[in-house]
């Protein structure tokens, strides 16, 4: 027998995991990847940085706890995400056994305001390639957000959600270099781009020290 009914609802025989979305948030700036981490302010691992993300009420799905916890720490509700894997190694949270779903948001770096939550001392960027000792088993998270952002890095319509509302070719390239490590050909990745039609010209140009550029715009807006 799995469970038995009482007056307060089911007893289960067999214990509960708890269950946690963790969110690895990406953006582009100045050139480099970056992501987002916030300092445990609480036990376990009090003082060392972790990637956002909160338990699961009762009340809400998986999808929508994540938004929540985007919310909560970059003060936007709007951005791409999306599950790209779970962590159940049984001793991975040492207070109880935690199962985390995990999801990858990546954000346009002006639409950012991070702020830390309720239960972290203070929030900030980093490289990849310049992260700190993390808590849980948070950099094995990082490293599968990482591969799964890279090998979805061929999706035009991701590359979208990390640059301005107003961007050139130029700067959609060479977020996509960013990310995959590697150049491309200037002249096929444009054509492959603009065959999509997930972009249109504006009439309006970047204008700086170089030849003045044509800035786009996502289809739709």
């Amino acid at each position: 027998m799995l469970s038995t009914h009482e007056a307060g609802g089911y007893h289960y025989r067999y214990p509960h995991p708890a269950v946690a979305a963790d969110i690895a948030i990406f953006t582009v700036r100045e050139g480099k990847l970056m992501l987002l981490l916030i300092k445990r302010l609480g036990s376990p691992f009090a003082g060392q940085w972790a990637l956002p993300g909160g338990f699961l009420s009762m009340d809400e799905d998986l999808d929508s706890c994540a938004r929540r916890e985007l919310l909560e720490e970059t003060g936007v509700d709007k951005a791409f995400l999306e599950h790209f894997g779970n962590f159940s190694a049984p001793d991975r949270d040492p207070r109880e056994r935690v199962i985390s779903v995990a999801y990858l948001a990546l954000i346009g770096f002006d639409k950012l305001s991070p702020k830390a939550g309720s239960d972290a001392a203070e929030v900030g960027w980093f490289e990849l390639s310049n992260l700190p000792a993390l808590a849980f088993d948070h950099a094995k998270i990082i490293q599968a957000a990482l591969k799964s952002l890279q090998s979805r890095v061929n999706d035009p319509a991701m590359l979208l959600h990390l640059v301005h509302e107003r961007f050139t070719l130029s700067q959609l390239q060479q977020v996509y270099e960013i990310i995959c490590s590697n150049a491309v050909d200037k002249r096929n990745f444009r054509a492959r781009l603009l065959e999509t039609g997930l972009i249109v010209e504006t009439e309006e140009m970047e204008r700086g020290a170089h030849r003045p550029a044509r800035l786009y715009k996502r289809a739709g807006d």
